[in-house]
Parts: C-alpha cells; sequence; structure tokens
C-alpha cells in the first residue's frame, strides 16, 4: 500500500479556553467543533475549524509551546482580511504584505503567541 498523508493538524497551546474561542471563533469565524474535559477545572482541549483548515487547541502543559507558528496557505487572503478587520477586534489590526516568495501574506499572532500565516501565491 502507498504511504499518503491525508492532513495535518497543528496543535496550538493556549491558556484559555475562553479567550481562544473569542479570537479564533469570533473574531476568524471557526467554529468549535468539540471541547474535552477530563472532569470540571482541569485544562481544556478543543477543535475548532473553518472549511479545511483545523486547529487543535490545548490547555494541557506540554502540547505545544507557546510561540509556534503554522503556515496555512490559501486563496482568498485579501477577502479574508477585509472580513475580520471589519470586526474590529480590538487586540490585533494586521496588514497584507507581499513576501519575497511571490505570496500575499497576512501574519496574525493569537492570545497565547502563537503566529498564523496566511498565504495566497500570487498570480503571473
Amino acid at each position: 500500500m502507498p504511504i499518503v498523508f491525508n492532513r495535518v493538524i497543528p496543535t496550538l497551546r493556549i491558556f484559555s479556553g475562553e479567550k481562544a474561542k473569542e479570537f479564533y471563533v469570533g473574531w476568524l469565524g471557526f467554529k468549535v467543533d468539540w471541547e474535552h474535559e477530563f472532569e470540571p477545572n482541569t485544562p481544556k482541549y478543543m477543535q475548532v475549524s473553518r472549511g479545511n483548515l483545523v486547529f487543535h487547541l490545548s490547555e494541557h502543559y506540554g502540547d505545544g509551546s507557546p510561540g509556534s507558528a503554522v503556515y496555512v496557505a490559501m486563496q482568498g487572503v485579501k477577502e479574508f482580511h477585509t472580513e475580520i478587520s471589519a470586526k474590529s477586534y480590538k487586540y490585533l489590526r494586521p496588514g497584507i504584505n507581499r513576501t519575497p516568495w511571490n505570496t500575499w501574506a497576512l501574519d496574525l499572532l493569537d492570545p497565547f503567541g502563537n503566529k498564523l500565516r496566511f498565504n495566497e501565491p500570487i498570480a503571473d
């Protein structure tokens, strides 16, 4: 049988499920697919998604390091920027940049120091 990699789901370290929902759901337009806690007052682990983009967010010690970076190849960076800019998220007002590797890039920093790099190839 051939080796096939179907999907990568990064696990990003968070420190507050509520703050994560404010950023990922409220501002970026993701939805919470599921949440898990072993019992009340224990660390949360959740999955958020928007279309084919899926992240696991974890309050568990050792599940990723704050300050990780995720490169997201996508289409519609300018439209995504327009959408999130209209929401006036008070902690971040990002711009779009042209990269040396010929993409439009929208770089975001989540409340826990994780870098989300949304990139769209520029058509020649």
